[in-house]
């Protein structure tokens, strides 16, 4: 047991215990003639009731009262009553030290079983493992490494919504940490209540104001989980498991979680499985997820060591570049939409770079009444992926 404690001051505070089997503290004390562990008393001189005293004695325990030195009571009235409450003596030893500095007894008695020393970190004695505060885990005080809580933020993140929320259960319920309901929405997730409980996740049910605090939105739809996220996959790793009719989808600076969200719903729904994205955690935001409706459990983000690496790697392996632009290419409705490609759209602003568009084998454009500039990234990512699919399925 750890034998230290800091008090305010700052300094360290360690307490010593005779053991029961020790003679010294049984040993009558020289001052007061009665035997040892003398019950010590607080500094107001409170005077207890006498047939409290009385049982203290039957107890073992003695009350203190100040003796001359020759070991007679000065006060034989209160000795009768067994009310002897401890007087000053004139070098001060019958006052307890409150900062406990003093190696004496409560009563001045060096035969105290108890000891308090004080001592604070030197340079003899630097500050160690053990001054730091631990609380055994009671109201969540225990010392936790801040690089610890770092790290866990960073492979964590929170999703909501009851359809993305459905379909991670019933894809990857180990993923869940911790999860939160609304009353109203515990029916429909009385099978993920169960496995939660069966495996020891722990999950709450909560007003709404809680589970808006706890997922960071009011569009929660009355549910949230804190998940681990899933790492990117290597582009060599998805070459090697590749169907013979492939179609990825690769997403240059392509940020917005609304965005996001409806392409990855437009990939389920066409059967496109392959994001290539710069950052594969972007697709596991929780504004991305729900915007989805359950397509991010459907879709597998890639990652290359770069945007360009990534594009090469398709393109030994076989696969089409298929670049997109608003003013010039083959209009959709007359390409050939290769079984094999990889479709390759950038942000809506500044749309492809010179040097990903330039790595395109063939352009798209979709064509319109051009009242608009162009069409939404994740409206014309729908767009192409129905006429793949139509072409290809």
């Amino acid at each position: 047991m750890n034998d230290e404690f800091k008090g305010k001051s700052g300094k360290v505070k360690v307490m010593y215990v005779r053991g029961e089997d020790d003679k010294s503290a049984r040993a009558p004390n020289p001052r007061t003639g009665k035997g040892g562990h003398a019950a010590a008393r607080s500094d107001d001189n409170r005077r207890s009731s006498g047939p409290r005293t009385e049982r203290s004695q039957e107890g073992g325990r003695s009350a203190g009262r100040r003796s001359d030195d020759t070991g007679r009571s000065s006060s034989p009235r209160r000795d009768e009553g067994g009310r002897g409450a401890p007087r000053r003596s004139d070098d001060g030893a019958g006052r307890r030290n409150d900062r406990g500095d003093d190696n004496r007894g409560a009563y001045g008695s060096s035969d105290s079983p108890w000891r308090t020393v004080s001592r604070a970190p030197s340079a003899d004695r630097p500050a160690t493992e053990s001054d730091k505060p631990d609380h055994g885990g009671i109201s969540g005080k225990s010392f936790v490494d801040p690089e610890q809580i770092r790290r866990q933020r960073n492979e964590e993140t929170r999703v909501y919504g009851e359809n993305a929320c459905q379909a991670l259960f019933q894809s990857r319920p180990e993923a869940i940490v911790r999860a939160w309901f609304v009353q109203e929405v515990t029916p429909r997730f009385r099978e993920a209540l169960r496995w939660l409980a069966a495996n020891r996740k722990a999950y709450h049910v909560v007003e709404d104001a809680e589970i808006t605090k706890a997922s960071g939105t009011e569009h929660h739809g009355g549910v949230c989980f804190l998940i681990k996220k899933r790492m990117g996959m290597a582009v060599s790793e998805w070459l090697s498991q590749a169907n013979t009719k492939d179609c990825v989808l690769a997403l240059e600076d392509v940020s917005n979680p609304h965005n996001l969200g409806a392409i990855m719903r437009s990939c389920a729904h066409f059967g496109v499985k392959g994001l290539l994205v710069n950052d594969a955690s972007l697709l596991e935001s929780g504004a991305a997820v729900r915007t989805a409706e359950g397509g991010a459990e459907h879709v597998q983000a890639i990652s290359g060591a770069t945007f360009s690496e990534g594009l090469e790697a398709f393109r030994k392996a076989g696969y089409t570049i298929v670049t997109t632009s608003s003013h010039q290419g083959t209009p959709l409705a007359q390409a050939q939409l290769p079984e094999k490609m990889v479709l390759v759209l950038g942000q809506e602003r500044e749309g492809l770079s010179d040097t990903a568009f330039k790595q395109g084998d063939m352009s798209l454009s979709i064509g319109g009444t051009g009242n608009v500039e162009s069409l939404n990234v994740s409206v014309a990512t729908g767009v192409l992926l129905a006429e793949w699919w139509r072409q290809n399925a």
